[in-house]
Parts: C-alpha cells; structure tokens; sequence
C-alpha cells in the first residue's frame, strides 16, 4: 500500500516537471516574442520611435540565453517566485492570486451543477430504458454535447445581454461593488457569472448524462435492485437511491478530473465574457506573449488537473468499498 501511495507521488511530481520543461520551450517557439509585440503595441500607440528603441534597447538587456532562463525560472519556482508579467508589470502571483477565485467559483460551481443534473437524469432514464422518455432524453443529451461551449457562450450575449440585457456581458461584479461577504455581493457575482455558468452546464450535462445512464443500466442488472422492486418500493426511489448512489462511483473520477479541464477551458469562455479570471489573463499572455504570465497560469491549469487525478486515483478506494487501492495497483 505504502508503494502505491509513493508510486503515484512521484508520478505526479514528474508528470509536473516534465509539463513545466516542455511547456516553457513550447511557449518560446511560439513567433514573435514579448519585444517585438510590445513594439507593435507602442508603434500603434503613436509613441515616438526614438523613444520606443530605447525602452526595447533596455528590455534586450534584461534578455538571457533560454537554458540560463529554464534555471533562473525553476529556481525562483521553487522558492514559490513565478517572475513578474511583461505585460502588466507586476507580480504574476498577484495576478494568478487575484484571478484564480473567480474561475474556481464558476467552475466548480458549475461542475457541480451539471454533475447533479447528470445524476438524477441519467438514473431516471435508465430506469426507463426502451422508453418513449429514454429515446427523447438521450437523443437531447447527444445533441448538447455536440454544442461547443463557446458557440452557446457567445449566444447567450448576443441574445440574454445585448438583445434583451437580461444579464451582463463583461466582468465579474457591477461597478462600485467590493469583494465582501455580504449579500449584495453575492448575488452580483452569481449574476454576473450565470451566462458562464449555464454555457458551461448545458453543454457538458450531456454527455455526463449518458455516462450515468450506462453505469445505471449496468446496476439496475443486480441483486439488490430485484428485491428492491420486490419490496415494493416506488420508481423514484429505487432509481435515486439504490440505482443512482451505486452508478454514481465510477463517475467520481471523472468529476474531479472535469474540473480540473474546465479551469483549461476556461480561457476561452472568459474572454468571450470578459470574465477576468485566470483564463482571461492566459489569452491577454498569449496575444502580448508574457512569457511568465503564460507560464504561471499554465501552471496552476497543470497542477489543478495531476492533483485531480491524484486524489481521484487515492480515494476511490475510499469511497467504494468493492475498490481496494492496493488491488488497483497492478492495473498501474
């Protein structure tokens, strides 16, 4: 047992070194570096091209070879420095510390939702399977997953914020409104995240929709579920209870790791919403290639995501009994 947890410890840890390696020579073959955009931008600023020569001349000498960079930057890595932004010189910490809540709220917030959705609907219509109500459900689960979420995001402002200006189309509170926890904070922020949120949601439920459904099939086909219509139980019971809490383990993996992608899918949605989370910032970096900013984000993205499948991997076997980590261990 005590192998398995070191095991997968140190898989984790290389998994995150190696996507630290590749990613930051990946970022820097990307064309047109962080000087010549910050040229492009001040020449669009009208600035004075003597002027602009000088502010790149003393940027060049802040300029490294790449490998004394990768060991200045996984240095201050460890140290917990993740640099300062090029393009909004200041602290990438500050920023990433800034931004990173309200990603996680939308993002948790509305995997959670979808999950929840998923779960009823999927056990629901497995129950019914072969049912008028079982073709109509799956066919509409097929049919959202086919939508990106993009797509749903930039009509939902078209039709909900510049055509019926229901709710807003940028930012992440209204004007005057400080982060506090009060009520009107509250609700603004869950106003202002409720297009985010419901793009998310409807084109993801789906095909979580027809995951719960399969694992439900697979359990309505047990024991226990025959004694349980044999008892008389009713319908809604039995698919809710018996049916959806033992269908909803396998999808315990898949819920973490889902999280940890849509904070990668989030960049974006936010910038359809001008949603100044971390994905906001993420394509801001790539367009003005701030090299720290983009490494940074793409950082706490990665982490997110191994640490999901990290904790995924520990405690399953925790939360379904029929599941021992240690037997889990020659599938690894």
């Amino acid at each position: 047992m005590n192998n398995y947890y070191i095991k997968r410890t140190g898989r984790a840890v290389l998994t995150l070194w190696v996507t630290v390696t590749l990613t930051f020579g990946l970022i820097r073959a990307i064309p047109g570096g962080p000087l010549e955009m910050l040229r492009a931008r001040l020449v669009r600023q009208g600035v004075d091209p003597s002027r602009i020569d000088a502010i790149i001349q003393s940027r060049q000498q802040e300029s490294q070879p790449i490998y004394v960079e990768y060991y200045e930057y996984m240095s201050s890595l460890l140290s917990g420095n993740l640099g300062e932004s090029f393009y909004f010189r200041e602290p990438v910490s500050d920023i990433i510390i800034d931004a990173l809540p309200w990603t996680v709220f939308v993002m948790v917030t509305a995997t959670i939702i979808l999950f929840a959705i998923a779960v009823v609907w999927g056990a629901l219509i497995a129950y019914k399977e072969g049912s008028t109500f079982d073709t109509a459900s799956s066919g509409l689960s097929i049919l959202l997953s086919s939508v990106p979420f993009y797509v749903l995001g930039i009509l939902f402002v078209v039709v909900f914020s510049y055509k019926f200006g229901v709710f807003p189309a940028r930012y992440r509170t209204s004007p005057g409104i400080s982060p506090e926890l009060s009520f009107l904070f509250i609700q603004d922020a869950l106003y202002h995240a409720a297009l985010p949120i419901a793009s998310v949601v409807i084109t993801q439920v789906g095909l979580q929709t027809l995951a719960m459904r399969g694992n439900s099939i697979q359990v309505l086909g047990e024991d226990f579920v025959r004694v349980a219509r044999l008892r008389g139980l009713s319908d809604r019971r039995i698919a809710t209870r018996y049916v959806g809490r033992n269908a909803i383990l396998p999808m315990y993996t898949g819920f973490l790791t889902l999280i940890g992608f849509n904070l990668g899918g989030s960049v974006i949605l936010e910038e359809i919403f001008t949603y100044t989370g971390i994905g906001y910032y993420m394509f801001e970096a790539l367009i003005n290639r701030d090299y720290p900013l983009m490494m940074g984000i793409f950082l706490v993205i990665t982490t997110a995501l191994v640490l999901s499948v990290y904790i995924a991997d520990l405690t399953y076997g925790l939360i379904d009994p029929r599941v021992k980590s240690g037997d889990s261990n020659e599938a690894y």
